[in-house]
């Protein structure tokens, strides 16, 4: 089930003490890894933040059963990030999109989730207002019909779920 399927989409509730204890444990492994990098070279620091980038992108995608070239996605990121890497190849436009989306929701997280933020990330993600073959409504809330998958809409024309 993906999450605008839930019934109470977009409407997010949680239970803090249910996640309270993991997301200490979480902070707590995190301080201890910051302390490792700290005591580590520059170099070794800037290949650690480039690794961890490219596995966030690529796994990311393949939750969304897109399988995106790990060397593009690696030289994608070390380019926005001014890392000089040997062995750079050139980045298709998709991969840009991607890595684009992916850096301003992990290095610009305290930033508002606004409407135009979303925009901005759909637009990185689909430059050409295509989803393959079909034509997609790009940066603004879709409407009924406005997509490939108009599935997303029940028989009574109410949204079930999209962007």
């Amino acid at each position: 089930m993906y999450v605008h399927q839930l019934k109470d989409w977009p409407s997010f509730t949680w239970d803090t003490q249910a996640i309270h204890v993991r997301l200490c444990e979480v902070r707590h492994r995190q301080g201890r890894i910051l302390g490792l990098m700290s005591s580590a070279g520059f170099k070794m620091q800037e290949n650690t933040v480039l690794d961890t980038l490219t596995l966030d992108v690529t796994k990311s995608s393949e939750i969304e059963g897109v399988k995106l070239n790990t060397d593009q996605v690696r030289s994608s990121i070390a380019r926005r990030l001014g890392i000089e890497i040997a062995g750079a190849v050139p980045a298709d436009r998709n991969v840009d999109g991607v890595v684009e989306m992916m850096l301003d929701a992990t290095q610009s997280y305290t930033h508002d989730l606004t409407s135009d933020r979303l925009y901005d990330w759909h637009a990185a993600l689909f430059p050409t207002g295509r989803s393959g073959m079909h034509k997609i409504t790009v940066a603004a809330w879709r409407t009924p019909g406005s997509w490939p998958n108009a599935s997303c809409f029940r028989g009574d024309g109410k949204r079930e779920g999209a962007f």
